[in-house]
């Protein structure tokens, strides 16, 4: 909530106040939102993927245990597309875990992970972080979500550069050159990155692409 301005009058402040508080109940509603959005998005995951890879292991299991002595080299061969799935079931819960917390943030810091990410979207990035030893893991979290879906926008082969700067006790961030951002997605980040005392801004660049850039305190 914004403090009293210097000569403003009161019924100009009470109108302000009440915009304010108007934003601040949409945004929490559109945190809820957001919040229930991803946990219905991991239930699909686990329905959608993992639950079927498990649930084709175990009929191909039971195929296998008739098919050992019968026909060995029918079981030879079932054991080898049953490996596959099982790769394929790791990836699927590889996946998954990296919907609730990326591991490579710990693993790897910030930069191995926005590294991985902008390689998994098919994006060129050049990457210019200068941040994120010692930060807290709710911050180096929300920033690297922010990249991740500014990376989306952008079509594959695109070229993009992210930056990351500690100054004066904050984050400064931005994603370069990576596509158009829809409303709802930039209204997302907004919401998380202003819940921790932040600010996210957006802007044309010159060649016809955007320039999404933010600033995040490291104590509030």
């Amino acid at each position: 909530m914004s403090k009293p301005r210097s000569g403003e009058r009161l019924p100009d402040a009470v109108d302000r106040l009440q915009r304010e508080i108007a934003d601040l109940h949409r945004s929490r509603r559109r945190l809820v939102e957001a919040g229930d959005a991803d946990r219905r998005a991991i239930e699909r995951a686990v329905h959608d993927g993992v639950q079927q890879d498990l649930v084709a292991l175990a009929i191909d299991l039971r195929r296998l245990a008739g098919l050992i002595r019968p026909d060995p080299a029918a079981a030879h061969a079932l054991c080898a597309e049953m490996e596959a799935n099982v790769r394929d079931a790791i990836d699927s819960a590889t996946e998954l875990a990296e919907m609730a917390y990326p591991p490579l943030l710990e693993a790897r810091g910030l930069t191995g992970a926005l590294r991985s990410a902008a390689e998994r979207a098919g994006v060129a990035t050049v990457l210019d972080v200068h941040a994120g030893i010692g930060c807290p893991p709710e911050i180096l979290s929300t920033i690297y979500w922010f990249c991740v879906e500014a990376l989306s926008s952008a079509s594959a082969g695109a070229q993009a550069t992210i930056s990351v700067v500690e100054t004066d006790g904050a984050l400064t961030f931005a994603v370069t050159g990576a596509g158009n951002h829809p409303e709802a997605a930039v209204d997302r980040l907004r919401d998380r990155i202003e819940a921790l005392g932040g600010r996210l801004g957006l802007d044309d660049a010159h060649d016809g692409g955007s320039r999404l850039h933010g600033w995040l305190p490291l104590s509030r």
